[in-house]
């Protein structure tokens, strides 16, 4: 049986507590959903921030909803462009990481950590773990099939909740890497 996983582009990205939601767009603002992502409750919002480097500054939307820390999430490209550093972890794991200002329509807000490159993953419900006789943080390789630039990515995380919906997330220099045309099915082989 193959372990089919759909493959998403997670693009360059931002999440907020609501302090910083509040410092940066205005006393009482509130995220306004876009468009709902494949993870359930997830969702792309209307408002963007500027990331602000020693090098550069990009342009990045902020996910929803609210969350705990402040994490900028950067492919290893835009970091590079900005002159920031961005570990490669997994979400949440902020500890030591890069550095950079957020800038907003009302304000701005230094970051003295919480910029990663996030480390690809795939999120899976318990069912989905079990029937690819997978556990929670095991380390799998995926394939890509995509024409002309197939590949196998290793050292991709499993993450297992029954508050997840199965799907592999890859940046966007991985993606281009691949030629993954915005998302494709890839094959999980160990």
């Amino acid at each position: 049986m193959a372990k089919e996983v759909l493959v998403e582009i997670s693009a360059r990205h931002v999440h907020v507590t609501d302090e910083a939601l509040e410092i940066l767009f205005g006393k009482g603002h509130k995220l306004t959903p876009k468009k709902d992502l494949s993870q359930p409750g997830q969702f792309a919002c209307e408002e963007k921030v500027t990331v602000v480097g020693p090098k550069s500054q990009l342009k990045a939307s902020i996910l929803g909803p609210t969350r705990s820390a402040n994490q900028v999430e950067l492919s290893l490209t835009d970091a590079r462009s900005i002159g920031v550093t961005a570990p490669i972890r997994e979400s949440g794991d902020i500890k030591g990481s890069g550095a950079c200002k957020l800038v907003g329509p009302a304000g701005e807000i230094e970051l003295t950590e919480g910029v990663i490159a996030a480390k690809r993953h795939i999120h899976m419900t318990t069912e989905d773990a079990e029937k690819y006789g997978i556990t929670d943080k095991q380390v799998v390789s995926v394939k890509i099939p995509t024409e002309g630039r197939a590949l196998v990515f290793a050292d991709v995380v499993a993450r297992v909740s029954d508050s997840y919906k199965l799907a592999m997330h890859i940046d966007t220099d991985e993606a281009n890497a691949a030629a993954v045309p915005g998302s494709c099915i890839g094959e999980i082989l160990d």
